[in-house]
């Protein structure tokens, strides 16, 4: 299980840098501007999920791979850029991506610090959410989890279904790589046919 945790912790830092630097590109900010957007999208929810349970140093700081990671990911994204032709399209994959990877990541990290399932998914969610939050504010953008799209509600949903596979016969790994699929599921499904959550607004146009 390790290994598939470390992986998936690997794959979400990638996606969720491309993601940055998606963005940052878009707003056209310079080579310092992209990799800081980068950095803050790949750590940002995970770091402010150590903070809230008590895990300091944060990850990133005691491994290095991660920033080794980040690094090599805004090269490699820089300077295939050409072949990113719908950056709005890859911008939306990448994203959907770490959310359903940092969801699970989130939900580990609350188990092995002993929480109860309902803080072990608001951890996840706050894994996957936060960094793009910080993304989308630096970059003057409303962030997308507060709007009415179908993000954190996956995210949640998504652990949800992880503790419920995890009360059957499914091997451990096979429920967390279900809970990923069912996060990145839910995103896709509500993007493709335009679920959305209710509109509170009476007197307004949705």
């Amino acid at each position: 299980m390790e290994k598939i945790y470390l992986t998936v912790d690997i794959l979400g830092t990638v996606a969720f840098a491309i993601s940055g630097v998606l963005v940052a590109m878009e707003k056209r900010l310079d080579l310092f501007g992209v990799g800081i957007i980068a950095l803050v999208t790949a750590i940002g929810g995970g770091t402010l999920r150590d903070m809230l349970i008590g895990n300091t140093p944060v990850t990133w700081t005691t491994t290095p791979l991660y920033m080794y990671i980040i690094l090599a990911t805004v090269i490699v994204t820089i300077l295939f850029q050409s072949r990113l032709k719908y950056l709005r399209t890859s911008l939306f994959l990448f994203d959907t991506i770490g959310i359903g990877f940092y969801t699970m990541i989130g939900i580990n990290k609350g188990m092995e610090a002993g929480l109860e399932p309902l803080i072990c998914i608001t951890l996840g969610t706050i894994t996957a959410s936060f960094g793009g939050v910080i993304r989308d504010i630096l970059c003057n953008e409303i962030p997308v989890i507060f709007r009415k799209e179908i993000y954190a509600t996956a995210c949640i949903l998504g652990g949800a279904g992880y503790f419920l596979l995890r009360q059957t016969a499914l091997p451990e790994g096979y429920a967390f790589l279900l809970g990923v699929v069912i996060v990145i599921g839910i995103r896709l499904a509500a993007v493709r046919y335009h679920i959305a959550l209710p509109n509170i607004y009476k007197n307004t146009k949705s």
